[in-house]
């Protein structure tokens, strides 16, 4: 049977191969994960004696596929000069740390708009991943934009923004999808039964292309469909439902990473869960 790759967003409190060993506690097979705090500018270095504790730990737990989670105060999109400027940094410290620790994935916001228009922030989002080309080619770790849920000014709730951008910088740096169930749902997307699925997966091969397709975020919504609330549920115990996560387990073979909100002891509970799903279809 095919390696059922599905994890959470476990935490790197104490040092990035925590993250790992939590993740082996709650039975996944891959993590996503900060690299360093996500609500601080300025990021962490990782030393060597970390590096070794991950390289061990990598070795002890056997986890593949692995993604980072970028900051959420980067604004790749900003047209505020001086936060635009600061975010470019951080990304960079972000893609520097994941190609140290040899990171699969850098799963990543596109931007907001904030004071300007979203075909501005597109844009913008465009020339500041245009301008981390030669930074990215010296590892292996691949960029993958995620869909937002379209709170406030955040831009990436539709499948033409995203595919703008997919479009536009793929010939030029390693770049993906990571599709947010929540976030998608909260977007507009119906994704609740095996029609509806269908019926946003061709959106998405039109906007977007399927073959982009890298990875998924689980999670079920609190709020209702094209709220554009971010409101995290666990699996089955919101809006979306158990039919539409019993889909992806039998449909697709990405990466799968949780960020339900109740924290390893659910967590542990809805891996076996998806993971029964999954192996429906053998």
């Amino acid at each position: 049977m095919k390696k059922i790759i599905l994890g959470a967003h476990t935490s790197a409190a104490g040092g990035a191969h925590k993250a790992l060993y939590e993740g082996k506690a709650i039975g996944a097979t891959t993590i996503q994960f900060f690299t360093s705090n996500q609500k601080r500018w300025k990021g962490r270095t990782i030393d060597k004696e970390e590096l070794l504790a991950w390289e061990k730990a990598l070795s002890e737990t056997g986890m593949t596929q692995i993604m980072s989670h970028d900051s959420y105060l980067i604004n790749l999109g900003s047209p505020d000069l001086e936060l635009l400027t600061k975010s470019k940094e951080a990304f960079r410290r972000e893609i520097e740390r994941c190609h140290l620790l040899n990171v699969s994935f850098l799963n990543f916001h596109p931007g907001a708009a904030t004071s300007g228009t979203i075909e501005e922030c597109l844009e913008t989002i465009v020339d500041s991943l245009l301008s981390m080309e030669n930074l990215v080619h010296q590892g292996k770790t691949k960029l993958l934009l995620e869909t937002t849920a379209g709170q406030g000014t955040s831009v990436g709730y539709c499948f033409e923004h995203i595919g703008m951008i997919l479009h536009e910088v793929k010939g030029h740096i390693p770049i993906g999808v990571c599709v947010d169930t929540c976030h998608i749902f909260a977007a507009g997307y119906d994704i609740r039964t095996k029609e509806a699925w269908r019926k946003t997966l061709k959106e998405f091969d039109r906007h977007i292309g399927l073959e982009h397709l890298n990875a998924f975020h689980l999670n079920d919504s609190v709020k209702d469909l094209g709220s554009r609330v971010d409101r995290h549920a666990d699996i089955g115990a919101g809006k979306i439902g158990l039919e539409c996560f019993r889909y992806i387990m039998t449909h697709f073979d990405q990466p799968k990473y949780l960020e339900t909100p109740n924290g390893p002891p659910r967590w542990k509970d809805e891996i076996t869960i998806l993971r029964k799903y999954a192996e429906e279809k053998n």
